[in-house]
């Protein structure tokens, strides 16, 4: 899955750059910014919400798992046979819940604000096409939005990284599957 949301993002950005190109007229194509600008942003919302929940679902994996530990109520979703001495699993587990929380803190909030930067510059669009605000104002508020996109797809493609590996390590620990979850 951190494959797959890896090429979407890059998908994503190469959009948004082709977007911006086509507006600052370094390229012509058959299309204006305006149509590209609608679909691309529509993607940066889909993409962005899948890397999102992304992150949430590990995290709340791993606190599911550590609950288990730590209950000892529902070790049989994780063993085969529950071993007498959970220690080594607790300790690991504890590192694997540090880490998915720092994953999922260091990539939300700056998906966060590439969606309302987005948006905003989205609105401004419309705004400037109409007369309402000038296109120094629209131009700002989308370079803040390639900005924040830029440093968001830098710190989601590090994280999601570190998140498959954390699953990884996760499931050979626990005897599962790569294919499972």
């Amino acid at each position: 899955m951190a494959y797959l949301l890896r090429f979407l993002l890059v998908v994503m950005v190469l959009g948004i750059a082709l977007t911006a190109t086509v507006a600052l007229g370094w390229i012509n194509i058959d299309f204006g910014h305006i149509q590209l600008a609608i679909p691309t942003f529509m993607y940066v919302i889909f993409i962005q919400a899948f890397v999102m929940f992304y992150f949430i679902g590990v995290a709340r994996l791993v606190e599911n798992v550590w609950n288990a530990l730590n209950s000892e109520a529902n070790l049989s979703e994780l063993f085969d046979e529950p071993p007498q001495d959970l220690e080594p699993y607790k300790k690991k587990v504890a590192r694997y819940v540090h880490e998915s929380q720092l994953c999922k803190r260091q990539t939300i909030p700056w998906t966060m604000l590439m969606l309302i930067l987005g948006t905003i510059a989205f609105l401004l669009g419309g705004a400037h096409d109409t007369g309402l605000v000038t296109k120094v104002v629209h131009s700002g508020v989308a370079y803040g939005f390639i900005a924040a996109m830029l440093i968001g797809f830098v710190r989601q493609w590090v994280y999601l990284g570190k998140s498959h590996k954390l699953l990884g390590e996760m499931k050979a620990l626990f005897g599962m599957s790569r294919d499972a979850m």
